[in-house]
């Protein structure tokens, strides 16, 4: 599978292009983490409405679901009508529909607004994740596209105490934050282009309207491992903080501050990912999954929040290292005109990920006797994980790397 010739541009992507594409991605953290702190006030404020206790979490839940559904059409709207205006249509839509619960009074309202987030949200990250590997090259694509995970790890530690911070004044207050959208949109309209593919004298169609050549067995290969990856990665996030209470810690601000210097292990293990990335993939997987299992035996053996949660920091340091390893995997697959819609099949693998993770969990805590237990069987699944690593013939794309991207 070849790329299309693409000619050289009068503007080169620079250190800002990049920035201004990985901010984005900090919108996808600060539409959950962000409202989690006010959750409390949020489930009071609508404690009348009949079933308020299912409904009102799915404030914080809805727009992850919509991204896991709609990432796919997120990429084909983008390899059709142009990327770079479809993502700066979705800025202003999500601070549109992100801000719109200061204003409306209902419940029903509120999750139409969540909707509207998680609409433009799969745009918005499919969409800046595929110009990264329009404009990008080689190890500059890695770093930036690692980059991404770096920066959503890093701005979750910043909106869940934000978020805290904001609620004081009541939990209509963060909802301003998601006007932040409005100066990302300032930055990519300022510092990128609409990139175009040189287009083949044979070609017959147009762009976005063909998935020929899609490679459909390797993508699927590596869509699945990232379903696999997402939940191991989620399972830390989401589970540590009740570890640490059956260990015996109850003070909840200890608990966050505890949980949030493991997480740091996410951005360290992209910052090893970045010096490394070029190794084989089936070395890299295999590192990465020998150290997930290591994190998860570590935590279902602990008597004690100490050794608990330096098994938390090496399964976070391997999923910090084994998300940018699938997301650069995929990219070496696409070419320039298939490239969104294989963006947009990775980020819902991963947001399905997400979604599956604390009922996986929930599911081996019953067969374990318990959330230790659970992840002792969460270690063997990451060795197994391992183990097809050690023997699966796994590769990089055969494109050849790209030059510069024509703007238009």
């Amino acid at each position: 599978m070849a790329d299309e010739p693409i000619s050289l541009s009068r503007e080169t992507p620079g250190v800002m292009t990049g920035i201004a594409l990985l901010l984005p991605i900090t919108l996808s953290t600060m539409a959950i983490v962000l409202l989690a702190p006010v959750l409390p006030q949020l489930l009071d404020e609508f404690s009348a409405v009949p079933g308020y206790e299912y409904w009102v979490p799915m404030i914080l839940t809805i727009p992850a679901l919509c991204v896991a559904f709609l990432s796919p059409i997120a990429g084909m709207l983008g390899d059709r009508f142009g990327r770079r205006r479809l993502l700066l249509a979705s800025f202003l839509l999500y601070a549109l529909v992100g801000i719109a619960p200061v204003f409306v009074k209902t419940l029903p309202a509120i999750l139409i607004s969540r909707v509207g987030v998680g609409v433009a949200e799969a745009l918005i990250m499919v969409l800046s994740t595929t110009l990264i590997g329009d404009y990008f090259k080689g190890a500059a694509r890695d770093k930036w596209l690692a980059g991404q995970t770096a920066f959503a790890s890093m701005s979750a530690l910043l909106f869940f105490n934000l978020g805290g911070q904001l609620g004081a004044f009541g939990w209509r207050t963060p909802f301003w934050t998601y006007a932040s959208a409005l100066l990302m949109f300032a930055l990519v309209l300022h510092f990128t282009w609409e990139p175009k593919a040189e287009p083949r004298p044979a070609a017959t169609a147009p762009q976005g309207s063909s998935w020929a050549g899609f490679p459909w067995r390797r993508m699927a290969m590596i869509l699945a491992i990232t379903v696999y990856g997402s939940i191991f990665f989620y399972t830390v996030q989401i589970q540590a903080s009740s570890g640490l209470v059956e260990l015996g810690l109850q003070n909840p601000a200890r608990i966050g501050f505890l949980t949030s210097i493991a997480s740091i292990g996410v951005p360290l293990g992209t910052l090893l990912y970045s010096r490394i990335g070029r190794w084989p993939v089936r070395r890299l997987l295999l590192i990465e999954f020998a150290m997930l299992a290591a994190g998860f035996a570590s935590m279902g053996t602990a008597h004690a929040p100490t050794p608990f949660l330096i098994g938390c920091f090496l399964n976070q340091f391997g999923a910090g290292m084994l998300l940018p390893t699938l997301l650069v995997w995929s990219m070496s697959l696409l070419s320039f005109q298939i490239r969104g819609r294989g963006a947009g099949l990775w980020q819902s693998a991963f947001a399905f990920g997400q979604f599956l993770s604390p009922v996986v969990v929930t599911l081996l805590s019953r067969q374990a006797g318990g959330l230790l237990g659970a992840f002792g069987l969460l270690s063997a699944g990451a060795l197994i994980g391992a183990g097809v690593a050690l023997v699966a013939p796994f590769r990089r794309g055969d494109l050849p790397v790209d030059g510069a991207i024509a703007h238009g």
